[in-house]
């Protein structure tokens, strides 16, 4: 497959799709998203404004420092969002799963690259057009500080992670926090969690080396604490897990 460099902000039009299927009012995300606070006519309304994008693996969905033109909502797939430190090293920020709203902070400018681990599907809104929207429906506002509350505690929980926690407390942590997050957005929870990410990805989302983090999970193994599988990890021991991640 051939990647394609350029964000979708700074080729927007090559990014941007109507959206098909049946639209706003049976998206798969609205339950999770901040537009589940709207009625099936203001969900229309919202259609009318929207442009889908699709994104292949490592796609970038917008670049840090490219202008913040657009608010995105994530649909399917899942994003890495990193920034580029002045000295050159890169800090992954986040994970952006369905029903993340994206690009909604009030600078003029992105703090951070998202780029796609594996396909994406978003919905695009002008900025512009989006801050009427909202201007004019007080309860989709509420949803949305109610959405920003929620991210506030998980950077909350980020700094706690990076805080006096051993490598393994961490990566289990990662690993209980990775798997709320899918049942939030799917409504289950799953014995096997997901991880679209790869172990460098991890590392620098947790201050690990690559090398570490291999070792806490084949560690964690190994303990029959989890079970590693092609693009994921079974949870056996979630009470251990939970001990680890409480300490």
């Amino acid at each position: 497959m051939q990647v394609d460099t350029g964000s979708c902000e700074a080729s927007a039009q090559a990014c941007r799709q109507r959206p098909s299927g049946n639209g706003c009012e049976n998206c798969q995300v609205r339950p999770i998203s901040v537009c589940s606070a709207l009625s099936v006519r203001e969900l229309a309304e919202m259609e009318a404004l929207s442009q889908h994008a699709r994104l292949d693996k490592g796609q970038a969905l917008f670049g840090q420092d490219e202008p913040a033109g657009a608010v995105f909502n994530v649909i399917e797939g899942s994003l890495r969002l990193s920034r580029l430190l002045p000295d050159g090293r890169r800090q992954v920020m986040g994970f952006a799963l369905p029903g993340d709203f994206l690009g909604l902070a009030p600078q003029e400018r992105h703090s951070v690259s998202a780029e796609a681990l594996a396909p994406v599907r978003t919905c695009r809104f002008e900025r512009r057009d989006f801050a009427r929207l909202v201007e004019a429906k007080p309860h989709l506002l509420m949803s949305l500080h109610e959405r920003a509350g929620y991210e506030l505690t998980l950077a909350q929980d980020q700094m706690l992670l990076l805080g006096r926690r051993t490598a393994e407390e961490k990566v289990a942590a990662f690993l209980l926090a990775l798997r709320e997050r899918y049942a939030r957005a799917t409504g289950h929870a799953s014995v096997t969690v997901e991880l679209p990410m790869g172990r460098q990805d991890m590392g620098d989302y947790l201050g690990l080396t690559i090398e570490t983090v291999s070792r806490m999970l084949t560690r964690l193994d190994r303990a029959r604490a989890i079970l590693l599988v092609p693009g994921g990890a079974r949870l056996l021991d979630v009470a251990r897990l939970e001990r680890l991640a409480a300490s």
